[in-house]
């Protein structure tokens, strides 16, 4: 399928490793001219350059948390690409226990980065023909588990917010959604630290899953391209869950 993204202007926050790197290398693929950006200069310049002859990539290296830093990065970009048509916001502070530091961290850097990541890019949005706005959520923040607490009310607070935007923003033919993935297991990743550290935990969230295993990022960027995507033209507002028959309630 021809997802008509040759071209497209796209940004992506955490683009370095795991699902925010699977999202970036899926858009080159189809054509898109990504812009991608990480708190480590070091990983970011390793990333562009491991990535330069799959296309036109450009990494920066930003601190989401850091709002005006954030803003001035999403304008450099769309004067250099000559505008922008998609934004993804990936990062994540993965700040899980119950700690009032992790309540602000995943306030600071999970939903505002994503609010100001939004409103920075908005003023280019509005003059794009297919403009998409996509989040990356989680299942911890459709459903009670391990990790409710900062991190799944955070990722709640964004499938909110969206969905918000979704409604708000269908006039101007602008789309927003979210994406929520089960465990993905990378390496570097949290699921990795957990197999280490706390193997138990590890092979209990294996064992709940129906296909008895992890996914993995590009199991996760296949849909986010997708749903960012001219073919996905009337969805807007949904969050996809990609977690492999993870979770048990029935989504209406």
């Amino acid at each position: 399928m021809d997802l008509r993204l040759n071209g497209t202007r796209v940004l992506v926050t955490g683009g370095t490793r795991g699902i925010g790197r699977a999202v970036v290398e899926a858009f080159l693929d189809e054509g898109a001219v990504v812009g991608f950006c990480a708190r480590s200069a070091e990983e970011v310049s390793a990333t562009q350059e491991a990535l330069s002859e799959r296309g036109d990539v450009t990494g920066s290296t930003v601190d989401v948390a850091d709002a005006a830093a954030l803003a001035a990065w999403v304008n450099r970009s769309a004067d250099t690409f000559g505008g922008l048509d998609v934004v993804v916001a990936n990062v994540s502070a993965l700040a899980i226990p119950d700690t009032e530091e992790n309540w602000e961290l995943s306030l600071s850097v999970d939903v505002m980065h994503t609010v100001r990541l939004v409103k920075a890019a908005m003023p280019h949005l509005e003059q794009s023909p297919a403009a998409s706005i996509i989040a990356i959520s989680s299942v911890s923040g459709r459903e009670s588990d391990f990790a409710s607490g900062p991190y799944g009310t955070a990722k709640t607070a964004i499938i909110g917010y969206i969905h918000g935007l979704a409604m708000q923003l269908a006039p101007q033919g602008i789309r927003a959604n979210t994406v929520s993935p089960g465990n993905t297991y990378f390496p570097g990743g949290v699921w990795e630290s957990i197999e280490g550290g706390d193997p138990d935990l590890f092979r209990t969230a294996v064992e709940l899953n129906p296909t008895g295993h992890m996914g993995t990022p590009q199991e996760i960027a296949a849909p986010v391209v997708f749903l960012a995507s001219p073919v996905a033209s009337r969805i807007s507002g949904t969050n996809l869950v990609v977690d492999g028959a993870l979770t048990r309630g029935i989504q209406l």
